[in-house]
């Protein structure tokens, strides 16, 4: 199972491109004196056999990280280096390892060249420390063709290793120990057995071989097949492992914050019924007392004046309370909607902050809890970038397209690596992307070192014609009563207070 450096996603740095053109241009050459000198034994059906299996089973990788592809014709190869010389093992591996990236011309051509000649050389590599070590399998003793499969095993994979992690190391800056640990699948002891299995299906193979012959390939390639399966199986059942323990954590992470948003919305209307409506209690009660004071010494035409001034302070009162119970219904983020809360939040954090927070967002209809939601993630990704990124500028969008509504939020700042663990109890993307997928959208982060963030979430446009709908069968309200006209009891169930 060899690693393939797949289509780089991002620039490449200039180290990593000199170093995929030191690798490639030496071996290229060798690669030209090879097949001239070795022509005739290149042009044995046998070898063409041998480079169009390997193709085959090189066209069923397995994808593992950041364009990286574990491919399972490792043991083939393998088994070649047994059968044949190691320069004809090296223009085997050079002219057969194909990767469905460079079938559909995704690959760029320096790429496929690296990956073919990085591959020759491990397998060159492995194939002269078997020969040293045994002789031809059919004089061969079995337990020293399989000492000998163990040793060319070690140097192919570690010579392989080495050229992919000495290429992503200077493509991407990271450790090697963050490299080393993308490069295998499941636990390093199950990865390792794993590996040695497949050598030893390599020295299998060449037993078969030189006793069955041709009948041997489907012995082996069945079993590649049931190898890759297994792999996938090992590697989805641990994405599904961690997808549960990150879900655990955004619980938790989101319960907390729920509390805290739900306590601060219980603040914000104790507040507003603490400064608007008691002060027009109180200016009630004073009116009262002074139209009882002039009602005691008779004076009538005050006294008129006073009640008047004390059914405009009662239809003042009844409508701030109509207000409250209107925005508790109907949105969860204020009076004036979604676009003034997102705009409000952009110009409070960026007073006197180093960081300027551009906001462009228009009104859309969609139902409180979704604009609940869009709100949030704004809120999040602003803060995120306030404090990690050392950016600039940040630049927050909200706009409508065909299928639904599109929220945006990127930055000119540092950028990081997306395929990173997070930080130890950082979960803002989790908690992001756990909110567009319960309003059943899609969220995406994409960002490279020194290039900025950019975080997208789209919702559906379901949600747009729903909230529409909504809007239109709400029953249109009563219109106040006239003074003196008793109003007809209503009961109202309000809601519980929805996070800010």
């Amino acid at each position: 199972m060899s690693q393939q450096a797949g289509s780089a996603g991002t620039r490449e740095t200039t180290s990593a491109l000199i170093f995929k053109w030191a690798v490639v241009l030496p071996v290229l050459c060798w690669a030209g004196v090879l097949i001239a000198t070795n022509l005739r034994v290149l042009l044995d059906w046998r070898i063409g056999f041998w480079i169009a299996v390997v193709a085959f089973v090189g066209l069923l990788p397995v994808p593992a990280w950041k364009g990286l592809q574990l491919s399972l014709n490792f043991p083939i190869l393998l088994g070649v280096a047994i059968l044949y010389p190691p320069t004809i093992t090296a223009v085997v591996a050079f002219v057969g390892s194909f990767d469905l990236k460079e079938v559909r011309r995704e690959t760029p051509v320096l790429n496929s060249a690296f990956n073919r000649c990085q591959l020759a050389l491990s397998f060159y590599a492995g194939s002269w420390v078997v020969h040293a070590v045994a002789k031809h399998p059919a004089v061969s003793h079995l337990y020293v063709l399989a000492l000998g499969g163990v040793l060319a095993t070690a140097a192919t994979y570690a010579l392989n290793v080495f050229f992919v992690t000495a290429y992503m190391r200077l493509a991407y800056r990271i450790p090697l120990g963050g490299v080393l640990s993308q490069l295998r699948v499941g636990a390093l002891s199950e990865f390792l057995l794993s590996y040695l299995g497949l050598g030893f299906v390599g020295v299998i193979i060449a037993q078969l071989w030189v006793k069955v012959g041709v009948l041997s390939v489907a012995v082996f390639i069945l079993p590649l097949v049931f190898a890759r399966q297994m792999f996938f199986r090992t590697k989805s059942l641990e994405d599904a492992h961690k997808e549960l323990q990150d879900r655990e954590r955004v619980l938790r992470a989101l319960s907390n914050r729920m509390a805290e948003e739900r306590q601060d919305e219980r603040m914000q209307i104790a507040g507003y019924l603490h400064d608007d409506l008691a002060q027009m209690l109180f200016r009630l009660s004073l009116q009262l007392e002074m139209a009882k004071k002039k009602l005691s010494t008779g004076e009538l035409d005050d006294v008129n004046r006073h009640l008047e001034e004390l059914a405009e302070t009662k239809q003042a009162t009844s409508d701030m309370v109509r207000a409250l119970i209107r925005d508790l219904h109907r949105s969860p983020i204020g009076r004036a909607g979604l676009a003034e809360a997102i705009s409000s939040f952009a110009e409070d954090m960026s007073k006197g902050a180093p960081t300027q927070i551009l906001a462009d967002v228009v009104e859309v209809s969609l139902p409180p809890p979704i604009q609940l939601l869009i709100y949030q993630i704004s809120r999040e990704a602003a803060m995120n970038a306030l404090k990690h990124a050392e950016a600039d500028h940040i630049w927050v969008t909200l706009k409508e397209i065909d299928d639904g509504v599109v929220l945006e939020i990127r930055d000119d700042g540092r950028g990081f690596d997306t395929d990173a663990a997070p930080p130890e109890g950082h979960f803002g993307s989790v908690m992001m992307r756990e909110r567009a997928l319960v309003a059943g959208g899609t969220f995406s982060i994409h960002s490279e070192l020194g290039r900025g963030t950019s975080i997208q979430a789209w919702f559906p446009k379901v949600w747009v014609e729903e909230g529409n709908l909504h809007e239109a069968s709400k029953p249109t309200p009563p219109p106040p009563p006239h003074p003196g006209e008793e109003a007809e009891p209503t009961v109202v169930e309000l809601a519980p207070a929805a996070q800010k």
